[in-house]
């Protein structure tokens, strides 16, 4: 099981993550309330985690542009 939680961890957006890094909660619980209000509201919270999802790829993206590496000069 823990094989698959870091499969799937690893490769999804860290949306919920990096959420509950930011306000000291657990990954699972955000998930849980994300799941529950995604029940509750007929799937509305997926549009915002789709809109988190991208910000946080195209801040790494512009992150990764200002600061190349050596092998990308």
């Amino acid at each position: 099981m823990n094989k698959f939680k870091y499969l799937l961890e690893s490769h999804m957006f860290g949306v919920c993550a990096k959420i509950g890094e930011k306000l000291n909660f657990s990954a699972s619980s955000i998930r849980l309330y994300f799941i529950y209000a995604s029940f509750f509201t007929l799937g509305s919270p997926i549009i915002i985690y789709m809109v988190l999802a991208f910000w946080m790829e195209i801040r790494k993206h512009l992150r990764r542009h200002q600061n190349p590496s050596v092998w990308e000069l």
